[in-house]
């Protein structure tokens, strides 16, 4: 069977998902928006710029950041970035979709997978407009819906094209589920629901032997929060709260990944004057996240537009108790008070507050600890998540080969 991918090929989140089908022995061709080097036996790559996607150049394995990019962190927040792309994106999927269809053409794959709507289910759903034959999947990200689809006029209405041509949809919630139909996905289509990397890989995210932690234990008491700068982080939120965390328990230490280089935190720790307990880290490998939140207590996602968070998904594999936005996708995950905490993403206060509570429970962060572990188990481990998606990618297949 032919795949092809239509994803970002830096990211780790679509690299982990195509690496199984790699690995089991597919035929697999990646379109990439952005110039990368993934470390995976394909079949072919082909870079197709979308939103001006090719200004820069790749940077280094694992490294999300192209070099324009990197220059316009130091100019911009990231917030005004997001809503400038928003608007003139669009422009560049015409051009980027006639690439992508004499792509297609030539390729002439089974099946195709566009990991994202904007600009990945976008650029799919223009090039295939007059290729009915070929059956295509979209994967809905958390914030697709919430936060770009209606961000513009443009971005609605290409989000609309992309779920009309869709023939099966992939989220990482029942709440996505629920918003593709009333943005056009029709009811009669295919939608599933697995974890957008593909679930944990629970022989790499598996707990410490001994969470000993407690307020009066002999171990260090971390917080780490692996989301990173984005848009729909509200960071801000976070940096905010730790003065009000260590004027009371100055012991707890904050861990922040993929923040190093970043202007806007460094001006967080100045302005709040966070000398002390706050290490920003540059960006981690997979295995050196798995090991950071096994020494860690509790995790931190402080997001406002949301689905299924991976990095929530492998710290709760890891043994860490969940600290979360307060968002109807995390619901489906956490029950507030039973097996982790959810706050108002926009308050400090009531991060602090839970920070704090997770603290001063370890009887609490313990049993969350073992639903949690289940709850992987069931819900979210990778072999069983990836064989669920290779059946539907069969299914697909067969039902709709591509005829061109």
């Amino acid at each position: 069977m032919k795949l092809l991918f239509i994803a970002d090929g830096r990211s780790p989140i679509a690299l982990n998902w195509i690496e199984y089908f790699v690995a089991t022995g597919y035929q697999v061709h990646l379109v990439s928006i952005f110039a990368c080097t993934p470390q995976l036996e394909l079949a072919s790559l082909t870079i197709i710029p979308v939103a001006y996607s090719g200004a820069g150049q790749a940077g280094p394995a694992g490294d999300s950041q192209s070099t324009s990019e990197s220059e316009l962190r130091k100019l911009l927040p990231v917030r005004t970035r997001t809503s400038v792309r928003r608007w003139l994106a669009p422009l560049t999927i015409p051009a980027a979709a006639r690439k992508l269809k004499q792509h297609i053409l030539h390729l002439k794959p089974d099946l195709i997978h566009a990991m994202r709507i904007p600009f990945e289910g976008m650029l799919a759903a223009g090039a295939l407009d007059d290729l009915p034959s070929i059956p295509l999947i979209v994967s809905v990200w958390g914030n697709d819906f919430t936060l770009h689809a209606p961000a513009t006029p443009w971005m609605g209405r290409y989000t609309r094209k992309a779920l009309h041509r869709a023939d099966a949809l992939h989220a990482d919630c029942q709440r996505d589920v629920r918003l593709a139909r009333q943005w056009g996905f029709a009811q009669d289509r295919l939608a599933f629901v697995l974890p957008g990397a593909g679930g944990i890989q629970t022989d790499l995210f598996y707990p410490a032997i001994d969470p000993t932690a407690t307020p009066g234990g002999q171990e260090r008491f971390r917080v780490v929060n692996p989301r990173g700068i984005r848009s729909y982080v509200r960071n801000d939120t976070f940096f905010r709260s730790i003065p009000l965390v260590r004027q009371y328990y100055p012991q707890i230490e904050f861990t922040c990944p993929a923040m190093l280089d970043e202007p806007q935190a460094r001006r967080w720790l100045e302005e709040l004057n966070l000398n002390q307990g706050v290490e920003l880290l540059r960006r981690q490998t997979r295995p050196q996240m798995a090991e950071l939140f096994r020494q860690a207590q509790v995790v931190v996602s402080p997001s406002e537009h949301d689905g299924t968070p991976n990095t929530l998904l492998e710290a709760m594999a890891c043994g860490c108790f969940p600290v979360a936005g307060d968002l109807e996708s995390i619901r489906e995950w956490i029950v507030p008070g039973v097996n982790g905490l959810l706050f108002d993403p926009a308050s400090p206060q009531q991060l602090a507050d839970a920070i704090a509570n997770a603290y001063q429970q370890p009887e609490l962060r313990q049993s969350a600890r073992e639903q949690n572990l289940r709850l992987v188990l069931e819900r979210a481990e990778h072999a069983l998540v990836m064989s669920r998606a290779e059946t539907i990618y069969r299914e697909l297949g067969l039902a709709r080969p591509g005829r061109l």
